[in-house]
This record gives C-alpha cells, structure tokens and sequence, in this order.
C-alpha cells in the first residue's frame, strides 16, 4: 500500500491529499507534525531536505508534491487529472507554476497574522497589489468555465485550490475576483475537499507551535 507522510494545513501536502481522494486511491497516511523545528530525526528519515509530502510506493520513495502528483497520475490515470489537448495542458502547468513560484512566495509577508502578530501597512498593501495581479491572471485563465480545463478537474486546480482556500487566514480573499470565488465554492463542496481540510484543533496546535 502507498504511504504518505504529510500534513494537511501545508497546502504541499493537502494537494497530494486532495488526489489521493479524488482518484480513490488507498493509501496509509503518516501525519506529521509541523512545529518548525529543524532537522527533527522522523523527517530527516524519509526526505534529507527535511520537508513533506513524501510518498512511499514498494520501497520507492518520492519527494516533491509535483512529482509526486505526477507519479500518481501516471500509476493510476483514472480518473484523469490533466488533460490531454497542448492548450489545457499548458494552462495547467501554469496554473501550477505560477501557484508555487508567484503566490505562495506572494502571501508569504502575511503570514505573522496568523499567528497574530502585525504586519506593516506597508507590506500590506505591496502584498494585496501583487497578489491581485496572480489573481487577475488566474481569473482570465478560468474565464467562463468550472474549473481551469473546462469541466473537468485538473492538478490546476488541485494546486491553485489548496492555496486560494487559505488566503482567509492571512488576510486576504477573492472578493475582487467572483469568477474565482465561484469556481472555489465548486472546489469546497467535492468531498475529497471536505475530507482533506485540516482540523480546528490541527490549526489551532500549529498556531501555538509558532507563537
């Protein structure tokens, strides 16, 4: 059976999470804790770059969450999360590059109010600046559709999903985007979403973690 080393509240891990359920795919869940400590023993065992998910297959042990989605992907190709036609295929990695390497890095200065620290009105407003322009994009991307491809469900939104559905926590919302707030309202009521979302009692152990 596979395994996955993860935590929920880390939008890395739910995403694999988020497939695993949508694909219906068994798997022995291994949660840990992140309480930012470094170099704790049980990560440095499974990934020497000390971060989750990682996915154990027979032995074979992947780290990653994209290379992870890919794998899961290709292993159990139904039901299908990409598509197979250049244009929605490029619109996903997009989604999923732009995700990672724009907004997650983007948000990033709002993260002490989650933990109820202050933020300079400064970085405030640079954050909501930047982060309304991945959002533009996003927005343009999903157009008139359901989801990123049309009206089937991609690792676009899979990615994109489980870190828009953050953006509450630090501040931020899509309430200047409502092409997007829909498509999320669509996400959060598919079960898979239901099922992976963290606890209040898991949000609430993490935020004490960090204080």
């Amino acid at each position: 059976m596979l395994k996955l080393y993860f935590n929920p509240i880390s939008p890395h891990s739910r995403r694999v999470l988020v497939a695993l359920l949508e694909k219906d795919i068994k798997a022995e869940l291994v949660e840990l804790e992140l309480n930012g400590q470094p170099n704790r023993p049980e990560l440095l065992a499974i990934n020497p770059f000390h971060h989750i998910p990682v996915l154990e297959d027979d032995g074979f042990r992947i780290v990653e969450s994209f290379a992870i989605l890919d794998y899961l992907e290709a292993k159990y190709p139904e039901p299908s999360l990409l598509p197979h036609d250049a244009q929605n295929l490029a619109k996903v990695r997009m989604v999923q590059m732009v995700t990672v390497n724009e907004l997650l890095p983007g948000i990033m200065p709002m993260f002490p109010i989650l933990f109820g620290l202050p933020v300079e009105s400064e970085k405030i407003e640079q954050t909501k600046n930047k982060v309304s322009t991945i959002l533009t994009f996003f927005e343009e991307l999903l157009g008139e559709q359901t989801y990123f491809a049309g009206e089937q469900l991609t690792l676009a939104d899979v990615t994109a999903g489980t870190v828009a559905s953050s953006l509450y926590l630090v501040g931020l919302s899509l309430d200047n985007h409502p092409k997007l707030s829909t498509w999320l309202e669509n996400l959060n009521q598919r079960p898979a979403w239901v099922k992976s979302l963290p606890t209040q009692e898991a949000m609430e152990k993490f935020k004490s973690s960090r204080a």
